[in-house]
């Protein structure tokens, strides 16, 4: 299971980022292997508490299109939340999910091209990278490229939604396919 996919010799397979990110007033970096560990790494960098933004841009019956903001979160309840739904997260596209920490000032985004943008405390964000084996480089979006919205995962996607008491808003026009 993927979230991204290319055309390879004809045929669709997963797309997978070289571990690379560009850093500047932003980071930008792909997600190698849609790896959600990559994702808590970077919130481990920022100062609790967290505010995840779950961006349903793509439904499946289990919600309404829309944008699910969490109540403050610590750092385990986070790193629970991640592990719990690990494999949605890894193998489907059908969200962006967010991370905020006020006291920092700090917003990381990995979105549905299975790109990371990290805002805030740049210097922290690159050297947690680094440790996980990244370099310099820059990435791009594959074209022509497909987003993978699984079946076989609706029922993290339906327990998502009921994992926390989300404060529900409307799609912003950039969060729409």
């Amino acid at each position: 299971m993927y979230r991204l996919g290319h055309l390879v010799n004809g045929e669709w397979v997963a797309h997978s980022y070289a571990p690379v990110f560009s850093a500047g007033d932003r980071i930008v970096a792909g997600v190698p292997g849609s790896d959600p560990t990559i994702f808590e790494r970077m919130v481990e960098c920022m100062e609790a508490p967290y505010y995840l933004l779950y961006v349903l841009h793509t439904p499946r019956g289990e919600a309404e299109a829309g944008r699910y903001q969490s109540e403050a979160l610590s750092l385990a309840e986070v790193k629970g939340f991640l592990a719990q739904f690990s494999e949605f997260l890894s193998g489907d596209a059908r969200f962006d999910i967010w991370a905020h920490s006020p006291s920092d000032k700090g917003t990381i985004v990995w979105d549905r091209h299975d790109q990371l943008f990290a805002y805030g405390p740049i210097e922290q964000f690159s050297a947690a990278l680094q440790s996980l084996g990244f370099s310099k480089g820059t990435t791009s979006v594959p074209v022509p490229h497909q987003h993978h919205y699984r079946a076989e995962l609706d029922h993290f996607a339906r327990d998502i939604i009921s994992s926390f008491n989300w404060s529900y808003s409307p799609l912003r026009p950039e969060d729409e396919q």
